[in-house]
């Protein structure tokens, strides 16, 4: 339990711990007022608190590389607001030097060993490729799509997804090809501070009104065995790729409960009870909603009523570490959707079944 305590102890204390280290950077660096004024100073307390929760999952989960990883994205991040690297590091460096005086835990050794493997992370060239290219399945459809979003004509982006469905193409391979990657190349684009949170919310937003429109193409009213309740855990906001994989589920038959974000735990269970579910899929994209996950489940676990269910998981954190699921009580685990739906077939038949993209608990 060593792991969870420091990390559940760091999650207390980070509130507490981010505004120590804002007085220390802005003390040590008395130019970021001129350079960034007092929103910066706002700034870098809501970024020392993000780093301390990331590293705080991190140990609760016993998964270093998730925050090396958040230090990768935070740097690339962080560049595009002119923050330097030198900055980025000052910060980390006055975080080590908070938990070293500030941070009371028998395990504070552990928790600084997890810090400095971020710290060493800083030094490393980063490379964040993108995600389309014309060589792809639907390769150009695919950046004519993005570059209509980003041209907001969303109007245009409808045509093209016609365009492609009347030339024979089938709308499952829509969104594996088109609307999947185009998604993750949003999201790269706004972290390299090339579109606006204005623009990704539209472009995700456009592309959940054209998935609408597709709807009567393909759902019928047809008897379903397979039930599948679906979940975003705490306040995650990122709820199209969820919202897909539940698509994607009902397209192979299953019939589907998409309950969003902002649930309580115990409105879930109800829900699973209610529709008889088979199998739960649990989605996380920020990694210090880890802990919310793990709670839910373990909630999930200890309701007689839905002790049974079959319990998947995925989203970004369990993509950089494939083994994570284990450790939150999970049944399975797949990286996207179409492995999913084999993962979540086999948790029906055969629970000892590991298959190479997506894995089920021995």
């Amino acid at each position: 339990m060593t792991h969870q305590e420091a990390g559940e102890h760091l999650l207390k204390q980070a509130e507490v711990l981010a505004d120590k280290i804002t007085e220390k950077q802005y003390a040590l660096q008395p130019d970021l007022m001129q350079r960034f004024g007092e929103n910066g100073r706002m700034r870098t307390k809501q970024d020392s608190l993000y780093s301390l929760n990331y590293l705080a999952e991190s140990v609760l989960v016993k998964s270093p590389n998730l925050f090396t990883h958040y230090i990768s994205w935070l740097k690339v991040l962080l560049a595009g607001y002119n923050v330097s690297t030198e900055d980025l590091a000052i910060n980390l460096n006055l975080i080590k030097q908070t938990v070293e005086e500030e941070f009371d835990n028998p395990s504070k050794a552990l928790v600084l060993d997890y810090l400095d493997t971020g710290i060493l992370r800083m030094e490393q060239a980063e490379t964040l490729p993108g995600y389309i290219n014309d060589a792809m399945p639907y390769g150009v459809a695919a950046r004519s799509y993005l570059r209509a979003l980003l041209d907001s004509d969303r109007k245009e982006a409808a045509r093209i997804i016609d365009a492609q469905l009347k030339d024979g193409a089938a709308i499952r391979d829509m969104y594996r090809y088109i609307f999947q990657p185009v998604q993750y190349e949003i999201g790269r684009l706004w972290q390299h501070n090339r579109i606006s949170v204005g623009q990704e919310h539209f472009c995700t937003a456009a592309t959940q009104a054209i998935i609408s429109r597709l709807y009567p193409r393909w759902l019928t009213d047809a008897g379903q065995e397979k039930k599948m309740v679906a979940a975003c855990v705490g306040s995650e906001q990122h709820e199209i790729g969820l919202r897909m994989l539940t698509d994607v589920f009902e397209m192979e038959g299953w019939d589907t409960y998409y309950l969003g974000a902002n649930v309580p735990n115990g409105s879930i269970v109800e829900a699973i009870e209610r529709h008889r579910g088979d199998v739960v899929a649990i989605s996380v994209t920020m990694t210090y909603h880890l802990h919310l996950a793990k709670e839910l489940i373990q909630f999930i676990r200890n309701h007689p009523e839905t002790a049974h269910v079959k319990i998947m998981v995925g989203g970004y954190p369990f993509n950089i570490d494939p083994d994570l699921w284990r450790t939150i009580g999970a049944d399975g685990y797949a990286p996207g959707a179409d492995e999913a739906v084999e993962v979540a077939e086999y948790l029906l038949t055969q629970p000892s079944f590991v298959h190479d993209m997506g894995r089920i608990r021995d």
